[in-house]
C-alpha cells in the first residue's frame, strides 16, 4: 500500500498495491474527511477500473453518501460533472498515462477544487492506515447514473467558431480522448489514428511529452494534408499539438496561442503560466492586453491561483489547459477548439502563425539524479546573486539575455532544470555550465 497517496492523486498498481479492498477502505476514508453528500464518479477505460468504482461506491454510500455515476468519461468531462450537477465531491479513476496495470484516484471537492496531497490526500492516508473512518449511516446513500457526456460536448462547442473546413489528424491513444474529442463531430474533417479503447495501450503510451509517441501522427502527416495534429494522454486532460508539416509544437507556444485568441475578446483578462514557460507568453499576453500571472507547477497550484485572480485561461509546459468555462479545470477539446478557430480565420498555417512567437531558445526540461540538493541551490544561489531570483517554486533567476528555473522533485533525488536564452549559442552555454554545477 506504501506510496500510492501521491502529491496530486492515488495512483497504484491494481492487483498489488491499488486493490478492491483498499478502494472501499478510500471511499470510507474519502465520505469521512469531506463529509460528503452527493459525490460524481467517472472512470476511464481500463479494464480494472468498473470493479475498482464498484467497491470506492460501497465504501462511500456505506458512509451516507449519494454516489452518481457518469460511467466512462475524461477527466474534463467529470470535472464538469463535479460542477455542473453541483455535487460535493467527486472521483476520477484513471492512472493517466501510466501503463494498462496502474490505476487511481483523482479527487475533488466540490466545484472540483482538486484536492492535492497538503489539502486532504496525506488525511485520507491517515485514515485509511488508522481505521478511523465516521459509522456506518443509518440510511445508506444510493448509486444513479448520470451521462454528463452530451452536456459537456455542447457546452464546450458553444467556443467553435470555425471559419473554414479544416482537416485534423488526431491520436487517441486508444483511451479517453475518444470520448473527450466527441466535440469537434461536424466542426471539422478528424482522420483518427488509435480510436478503438483498449486499457492495455497496444500502440503506445498515452503521454504526449515523450517525443516517441508522436511519432505514428507525425508519420501519418507527413503522408497526407493536414491543418494541425492532435495527441491526447490518457484521461485527456492534456493534449500535445503538430502544425501542419508534423512537428511538435512546445506546450508553451500553443498557451500563448490560445491567450491571444481568449484577448481578443477579453481585454484586460488575467491569463496564467507556469514559471517553466518562455518568456514570450508573457510578452504576447502583455501584447494583447492581458495580464500576465506566473504560477507554480502543478494542477492544484494553477487552479487556485486562477481562482483567486478571476483567471480565464492558464496554460501549463506540460499540455494541461485550464479554462475558467471548465470550472478552472483542463479541458483539451477547448483548446484544440481554440486553435481551430485561429487556424480557420487566418490566411496562415500554423507554423507562421507560431514562428513569431518562438522568439528564444529554451533547454526543455532536464532531469539530474542529485542526493545533496541543498548544495546545489545554494551554489547556484551564490553563482548568480547578481540576477533577479525568483523562489515561487524551486529558483528562478532571471538576467536581461537569459534565465534558468531549477526545481526539486516530490517524490524522486531529481533536481530538474529549465532555461532560455535569446541565442541559441548563450543557451548551450548556460546549460551546460548550469548542469556541471548540478551534477557536480
Amino acid at each position: 500500500m506504501a506510496g500510492i497517496f501521491k502529491a496530486y492523486d492515488i495512483r497504484g498498481i491494481y492487483g498489488e498495491t491499488l486493490t478492491e479492498d483498499m478502494a472501499y477502505k478510500i471511499g470510507k476514508a474519502f465520505a469521512t474527511f469531506l463529509q460528503c453528500k452527493k459525490v460524481v464518479v467517472g472512470r476511464d477505460m481500463r479494464p480494472h477500473s468498473q470493479p475498482l468504482f464498484e467497491a470506492m461506491a460501497k465504501g462511500l454510500t456505506q458512509l451516507g453518501a449519494d454516489v452518481i455515476d457518469i460511467g466512462m468519461c475524461s477527466t474534463p468531462m467529470s470535472y464538469y460533472g463535479n460542477g455542473k450537477l453541483g455535487a460535493d465531491a467527486s472521483v476520477m479513476i484513471t492512472a493517466s498515462h501510466n501503463p494498462g496495470e496502474w490505476n487511481g484516484f483523482k479527487i475533488c471537492r466540490e466545484k472540483a477544487i482538486p484536492i492535492s496531497g497538503a489539502t486532504g490526500i496525506q488525511d485520507i492516508e491517515k485514515i485509511v492506515n488508522s481505521g478511523a473512518f465516521a459509522p456506518n449511516a443509518a440510511k445508506a446513500g444510493s448509486v444513479s447514473t448520470y451521462d454528463i457526456v452530451p452536456e459537456y460536448i455542447a457546452h464546450i462547442r458553444e467556443f467553435a467558431d470555425i471559419k473554414r473546413p479544416l482537416k485534423v489528424a488526431v491520436d487517441f491513444a486508444n483511451s479517453m480522448g475518444i470520448y473527450e474529442g466527441r466535440v469537434f463531430k461536424g466542426l471539422f474533417e478528424v482522420d483518427p489514428l488509435f480510436d478503438t479503447l483498449d486499457g492495455t495501450f497496444p500502440n503506445h503510451e498515452a503521454n504526449p511529452l515523450k517525443l516517441d509517441t508522436l511519432e505514428p501522427i507525425q508519420e501519418k502527416m507527413r503522408k497526407g494534408r493536414y491543418d494541425f495534429g492532435i495527441a491526447f494522454d490518457g484521461d485527456a486532460d492534456r493534449a500535445g499539438f503538430l502544425d501542419e508539416k508534423g512537428n511538435v509544437i512546445p506546450m508553451d507556444m500553443i498557451t500563448a496561442l490560445i491567450a491571444q485568441a481568449i484577448l481578443k475578446k477579453n481585454k484586460g483578462a488575467a491569463i496564467f503560466y507556469d514559471l517553466r514557460s518562455s518568456w514570450a507568453v508573457k510578452e504576447i499576453v502583455d501584447e494583447n492586453g492581458g495580464r500576465p500571472m506566473m504560477s507554480r507547477v502543478g494542477h492544484a497550484f494553477i487552479k487556485q491561483q486562477m481562482r483567486d485572480a478571476d483567471a480565464l485561461f492558464a496554460g501549463e509546459l506540460s499540455g494541461h489547459y485550464y479554462f475558467k468555462e471548465n470550472f478552472y479545470t483542463e479541458s483539451s477539446s477547448l483548446a484544440a477548439l481554440f486553435v481551430a478557430n485561429l487556424i480557420s480565420q487566418s490566411g496562415q498555417p500554423l507554423s507562421e502563425m507560431i514562428r513569431p512567437i518562438q522568439r528564444y531558445f529554451a533547454s526543455g526540461e532536464i532531469n539530474s539524479e542529485v542526493h545533496d540538493i541543498d548544495r546545489v541551490f545554494k551554489q547556484l544561489r551564490e553563482k548568480f546573486a547578481q540576477g533577479k531570483a525568483i523562489e515561487l517554486d524551486g529558483l528562478s533567476i532571471e538576467f536581461p539575455d537569459w534565465w534558468f528555473n531549477v526545481r526539486a522533485s516530490n517524490t524522486e533525488p531529481l533536481v530538474r532544470l529549465n532555461l532560455e536564452a535569446k541565442t541559441k549559442a548563450l543557451m548551450e552555454q548556460r546549460r551546460d555550465e548550469l548542469l556541471a554545477i548540478i551534477r557536480g
